[in-house]
């Protein structure tokens, strides 16, 4: 069985509250777009145990540490399935607020109960997804939705960009989620973006904002520059997705990027879903 994990942006990300527990509370819209990577299971009766393997982009880190595998462990300590062999394609870059990693996780715990017919409930699913990250119970809906809390609390929002185009870039670059907070002073936002989000995109650009760029942009300005790029090339809104590094281009018309213009980063150019 096989399945194609996709990523995530932020529209919009406002630090609303520090918590008593040292997080922060926020609200975002979280749609989905379709840079997907391939996920594999494949059962093998004669094997003691399950294997894994990863090819496209290296990620630095131990195969234990993969949420594809955390996942299958996780369910593993709640219901029966023969071993496996599990084969992850990476094509999300990582690092890039995108949510590639939580993505692989949630699409392996839905992938795991509808090939062996586990019968989980949705309800349960999240559940689960929520113990691997805060990002993973939106990947179980994968729809837009409307995020507050940590970004584990979701409501449903009726938003279709699928008549627009995406570019989405992403430079070389790793941001800890500790520097992003840096310069952020938590507030609650004038228009909240789930009233911004039903106006016009191209009003966008003066009501949405993500908090993180303040202190991100003054660290790496080549992020900024761009945001910047999107812009002059036409972009109706422009933002960093997340805590970065990666930058997206909401665009009316189809949009090329040149090859050579962006060396040594990842792009991506698609249509919305």
């Amino acid at each position: 069985m096989i399945c194609f994990p996709n990523a995530k942006i932020n529209l919009g990300l406002n630090i609303v509250s520090k918590r008593s527990d040292g997080y922060h509370n926020l609200e975002t819209v979280f749609y989905p777009i379709g840079i997907k990577e391939a996920l594999e299971i494949i059962i093998k009766e004669d094997l003691k145990q399950d294997s894994f393997f990863q090819c496209g982009i290296q990620v630095d880190a131990i195969p234990s540490d993969n949420l594809v595998i955390k996942a299958l462990r996780l369910m593993r300590e709640h219901y029966n399935f023969p071993p496996l062999e599990i084969h992850l394609l990476k094509k999300i870059p990582f690092g890039a607020g995108i949510g590639g990693g939580s993505a692989d996780a949630s699409f392996m715990l839905k992938l795991l109960n509808e090939t062996f017919n586990l019968n989980v409930t949705k309800e349960k699913l999240i559940h689960l997804a929520l113990q691997l990250g805060a990002d993973c119970p939106f990947f179980i809906y994968n729809k837009p939705k409307f995020a507050t809390g940590v970004g584990e609390i979701l409501e449903d929002v009726e938003l279709s960009l699928k008549d627009y185009y995406f570019v989405l870039i992403k430079p070389d670059i790793h941001i800890s989620t500790k520097d992003a907070f840096a310069l952020v002073t938590p507030q609650q936002p004038q228009t909240s973006l789930k009233e911004i989000i039903t106006y016009p995109v191209s009003s966008w650009k003066d009501l949405m904002v993500n908090d993180f760029e303040k202190s991100v942009f003054i660290k790496y300005p080549q992020i900024e520059d761009i945001k910047k790029d999107l812009y002059e090339k036409g972009a109706l809104y422009a933002s960093m997705s997340g805590s970065g590094s990666s930058v997206f281009g909401i665009f009316k018309e189809e949009v090329s990027i040149p090859e050579n213009l962006y060396a040594n980063h990842f792009v991506w150019v698609g249509q919305g879903m």
